[in-house]
């Protein structure tokens, strides 16, 4: 694979030219894989630099862009970024079948780009750095016209909803999607099935997070290969006689027992390859130290120097199947202590760092787990391909959280630095996709916390660096007033699940939609607007048996039906994917999506139109032309059919009327909401004062279309 990759390289290459501004050693070069672009399509620019920098991911320490002329002579400045390619497989490990990712060189520099505009564009890198500037010749490349609808934005007719770049109305229809690892239920792999089970039945949207500690998906995390964040073990410490140093390098220090090494991500291994376990220990007591490896449980001896620091290496080829590191265990050999620093793992004779989890002086913040990345950066390509547009949670909330109390403090000027350089890495490294809809700064922070300061100046920097205009969110796990009102944040969103012990109103999940979403629509009432958690839970906010219970789905379609017509910009997203996808839930998504196919709210109001039976309760949008209704029978709440088993009666001799449309005759579709389908239609007129309809017989809910 990276014979085949090395390969394409050279064969790829269409144009790399150097300009030496400086030292004749001093070169950049860029390429471009090809000499043509779909509009709204990725084009990746291979970049080569010939420098070498401590924390590659900081701009401060190297500013890499791509300056960009474009068809109608603009100027535009593209972020680039420093990536760690990797070759994926999919292979067994014990009774697993496991994502496999090993490295693909030392890391390379990148830019993507998704050209806006047809015609030719002229492509110029430039890197500064403590030495200077340098930049690189022009390379040419053309942009055509494509299928691509463009990226998500606000609504330019209708603030309230999301469009795509060519004004196409977008009204988002899906579920979260959070923890995607291979410790998790969701695997990489998984979740590309999901995708494809979610596509096939009309759902468009996913809500992933990417700042989940060390438990899955994590760019910027403190992943340990020590312990977990959910169970911290007091064995990184300062190095001995630096206990009282606040800066004092660390290192691992290991008792009597042995202690394993456990990556968050497993780490793999090429068969019949050569490899290098280095490091450095220093006993008290101890006569050495032995590493077991392996299944075979191989043991590694080294002697003790005598309270010195020593150095060790070992060397060894793995067999022909051995593609997983496995079971690593590191100890003393008789009874004390053992101090370990710079352990490292290493293809033969100069392969990429295999254990950089093992690294306890590795930085956290403006340092980005490059594997995490790449999982990234196949999940958004995954969404590409599907049609599924993503909601980014991007940042790990308690790395800044705890920063932001004081807006004055120095420590909250950091958590801005921090977050702008994150966000500058994510917008150069998956910006380029018309797939990401939008960057999330934090799931769930303190809606106490002052960060109209953070929301402002992070989002003035993505204003500047952001060529595409990716819509910005956050939430808070409590509704807040101040971040759905904020200027700088583009998506008004809030988080509600149904719980016993808080009100009678968990019990009806029309009733908890519409109070929601009136609460959005009252303080975000020119903005896009989602319900972006959603879901029964039990009173410490687990997974409720009431939804274990539900095996078709009866809160899963009430809500689905009730949120899309109640004011917001899309469905109310439930949170317990698991669950979904063990009961195939995504079968619910399709009716919706049908009925939704040929409609447009923007620029509609909420209908005024009424109900004879006081039992049947109707929401939907209409114009002065249109209107767009879904009927529920108030008695057939999740809580009545689930918990008190009660069977839904049919709902016979209702009648609506509908004020405020134009005169004329009218074309009505009845659709039953379960199966996705026109059940009936007819022709209605309506008089200088209203319409009147009568609603066929149905049971649980119905929807219907009017329309001149």
């Amino acid at each position: 694979m990276r014979k085949l990759l090395l390969k394409s390289q050279i064969v790829l290459m269409i144009v790399h030219v150097a300009v030496c501004v400086g030292r004749n050693s001093d070169k950049i070069r860029i390429e471009a894989p090809s000499a043509e672009a779909g509009r709204y399509k990725k084009l990746e620019l291979l970049i080569e630099v010939e420098r070498h920098y401590n924390n590659p991911f900081d701009p401060e320490e190297v500013d890499l862009v791509v300056m960009l002329k474009t068809p109608g002579g603009e100027q535009l400045t593209l972020p680039a970024f420093y990536c760690q390619d990797y070759e994926r497989r999919k292979l067994n490990q014990g009774r697993e079948r496991m994502n496999w990712y090993y490295p693909v060189g030392n890391g390379t520099w990148k830019a993507r780009f998704a050209p806006m505009q047809t015609g030719s564009y002229f492509a110029t890198a430039r890197l500064k750095d403590k030495s200077g500037t340098i930049h690189s010749q022009s390379i040419q490349f053309e942009c055509v016209s494509s299928s691509s609808k463009g990226f998500l934005r606000v609504s330019g007719k209708d603030p309230r909803f999301m469009e795509f770049s060519n004004g196409e109305p977008f009204f988002s229809i899906g579920q979260n999607l959070a923890f995607i690892g291979e410790g998790q239920y969701v695997t990489l792999s998984k979740a590309e099935e999901i995708f494809g089970k979610l596509a096939a039945n009309g759902a468009n949207f996913l809500r992933i997070w990417t700042g989940c500690h060390d438990w899955a998906l994590a760019i910027e995390a403190n992943k340990s290969a020590w312990d977990r964040s959910w169970s911290r073990r007091d064995i990184v410490v300062p190095l001995p006689g630096r206990e009282n140093d606040q800066d004092a390098r660390k290192c691992v220090k290991i008792g009597n027992k042995s202690v394993t090494v456990s990556p968050s991500h497993p780490v793999a291994l090429q068969p019949n390859t050569h490899y290098t376990l280095t490091g450095r220990f220093m006993a008290d007591g101890a006569t050495g130290l032995r590493i077991n490896r392996g299944r075979n449980n191989c043991q590694i001896l080294f002697d003790s120097a005598g309270g010195k620091w020593q150095q060790f290496k070992k060397e060894f080829t793995t067999s022909e199947n051995e593609f997983w590191l496995g079971q690593f265990t590191i100890g003393p050999v008789g009874f004390g202590t053992i101090w370990l620093d710079n352990l490292s793992l290493k293809e033969t004779p100069d392969g990429s760092e295999l254990l950089w989890e093992a690294d306890v002086n590795r930085p956290v913040l403006g340092v980005y787990n490059q594997l995490d990345c790449f999982m990234l950066d196949e999940l958004v390509e995954a969404a590409q391909n599907n049609g599924i547009y993503l909601m980014l949670c991007m940042l790990t909330r308690d790395l800044y959280m705890k920063h932001l109390t004081d807006e004055s403090s120095g420590e909250y000027q950091q958590a801005i630095k921090y977050a702008k350089k994150f966000m500058r890495y994510a917008v150069a490294r998956w910006g380029y996709s018309t797939s990401v809809a939008s960057w999330e700064y934090f799931n769930e922070i303190d809606p106490g916390l002052p960060t109209d300061r953070f929301y402002a100046e992070v989002g003035d920097y993505l204003e500047r660096i952001d060529i595409y205009h990716h819509l910005r969110a956050t939430s808070t796990w409590h509704p807040s007033v101040k971040d759905c009102r904020h200027a700088s944040l583009d998506i008004g969103q809030l988080h509600r699940y149904m719980r016993p012990g808080t009100d009678e109103e968990y019990k009806d999940e029309v009733a908890v939609v519409i109070d929601r979403a009136q609460f959005l629509r009252k303080h975000a009432p020119n903005k896009p607007a989602l319900i972006a958690e959603f879901g029964l839970a039990d009173t410490k906010w687990g997974l409720s048996d009431y939804m274990k219970q539900d095996t078709e789905g009866v809160n899963f379609h009430t809500s689905l039906w009730a949120s899309a017509f109640a004011d917001t910009s899309g469905t109310a997203m439930f949170w317990w994917w698991e669950l979904l996808d063990q009961q195939d839930a995504y079968k619910h998504y399709r009716p919706l999506s049908a009925f939704l196919a040929d409609v447009c709210f923007v620029g509609l109001r909420q209908t005024n139109a009424t109900i004879t039976n006081e039992q049947l309760r109707l929401l939907g949008y209409q114009g002065d032309d249109c209107a767009y209704i879904w009927i529920s029978d108030s008695q057939t709440t999740w809580w009545n059919q689930i918990v008190e088993k009660k069977q839904p009666a049919p709902v016979a001799d209702a009648s609506i009327e509908i004020r405020g449309l134009r005169p004329g005759k009218y074309r009505l579709e009845w659709w039953d909401t379960y199966k996705g389908k026109t059940i009936r239609t007819e022709q209605v007129t309506c008089t200088q004062v209203s319409v009147q309809i009568s609603v066929p017989s149905f049971s649980r809910d119905i929807a219907f279309k009017i329309r001149l």
